[in-house]
């Protein structure tokens, strides 16, 4: 099974990584980074290079799309190519895929209309615009959809899918193999939860304001 994960400049890196993290555990896969083109792109902070080791052009038909979310996301929502190979991909893939806002690319090919879909809780009533529902929630699933909601569920997303690739057994060994057991130190990790400033203040930084 061959996994594509697309990068790009001023990508998220757990976007990316997160589900790197967990797909590349599972038995029998070529995971591969892809972007318009070899070489190094740099993370949202600057601070992190992520490696494209092959071109879209080279990976026409992956079995898995997995599409990362962050800033640099906006400046690809017109981009005819990688439009056009998310297209092409998605029509042989057999899982379609995003993290945080990489759904609004999704949406952007039209590959969401009247699908149910989630990201970032910033940008979550950008994907309306495009014709996907809208969905509040850490995951969402809709026929061979995955979409997860900001950063770290991306994990989450991740471990989901490896579930339905590969069985709950693997995917439950995958989670204790990276021993992912989150218990966060402040209930903040969603704007339901956390403190009505904290989620104003993001929300007057947010691009989707």
């Amino acid at each position: 099974m061959q996994i594509a994960i697309v990068v790009y400049d001023r990508l998220t890196a757990l976007d990316a990584i997160g589900p790197y993290e967990v797909l590349s555990r599972l038995p029998d896969v070529e995971l591969i980074f892809v972007g318009a083109a070899k070489g190094e792109q740099r993370t949202d902070t600057g601070r992190l290079g992520l490696i494209a080791d092959r071109t879209l052009a080279e990976v026409p038909a992956p079995d898995v799309v997995v599409v990362p979310g962050g800033p640099g996301q906006t400046a690809l929502m017109e981009d005819a190519e990688l439009l056009a190979w998310l297209r092409a991909a998605d029509a042989t893939s057999a899982w379609t895929t995003s993290v945080c806002t990489g759904s609004l690319l999704l949406a952007a090919a039209g590959l969401l209309d009247g699908r149910r879909a989630t990201t970032h809780w910033l940008a979550v009533d950008e994907l309306a615009r495009f014709g996907a529902t809208p969905v509040r929630e850490r995951v969402v699933e809709d026929g061979k959809y995955v979409t997860a909601a900001g950063v770290s569920a991306g994990i989450d997303m991740a471990l989901t899918l490896a579930g339905r690739i590969a069985g709950d057994e693997v995917a439950q060994l995958i989670q204790l193999g990276i021993e992912y057991d989150p218990r966060p130190p402040y209930g903040a990790g969603s704007p339901a939860t956390a403190s009505a400033q904290a989620v104003e203040t993001l929300r007057s930084l947010s691009r989707f304001s």
